[in-house]
């Protein structure tokens, strides 16, 4: 069964940096492509950033290049989100999931469960 773990969330100040991380389990974790979605309050879930199976090529929506990194460890199962330069409009709770990755960001399966996230705060 298809788990997914994120971590790494909390509260920072305007300009600070954060490093996410989601755990995975239930799948080959190496055959997918992975990303990062996240829900700010009273607004749609949105697609940031995404990572190939092999992690040769990373996508990542425009207000967040140039201060967001992807990455993925294929040995150990996990995702990252290296968050950088963060501001208040960075708030929300973060997702990951298996998706399909470039422009048009979305998940893979609309069945897969989505983990229960981790919150990101950015105010001074």
């Amino acid at each position: 069964q298809l788990q997914l773990v994120e971590s790494g969330g909390g509260l920072v100040q305007p300009g600070g940096s954060l490093r996410l991380s989601c755990a995975a389990s239930g799948f080959t974790f190496g055959d997918y492509a992975l990303g990062w979605f996240r829900q700010a309050p009273g607004k749609e879930r949105e697609g940031v950033s995404c990572i190939t199976n092999d992690g040769a090529s990373t996508y990542h929506k425009g207000s967040v290049k140039g201060r967001f990194t992807i990455s993925r460890d294929n040995a150990k199962n996990t995702l990252y989100l290296q968050m950088n330069n963060l501001a208040p409009e960075d708030t929300a709770v973060y997702y990951c999931a298996r998706v399909v990755c470039g422009f048009g960001l979305r998940p893979l399966d609309e069945n897969d469960s989505w983990g229960q996230g981790t919150q990101v705060t950015v105010a001074a």
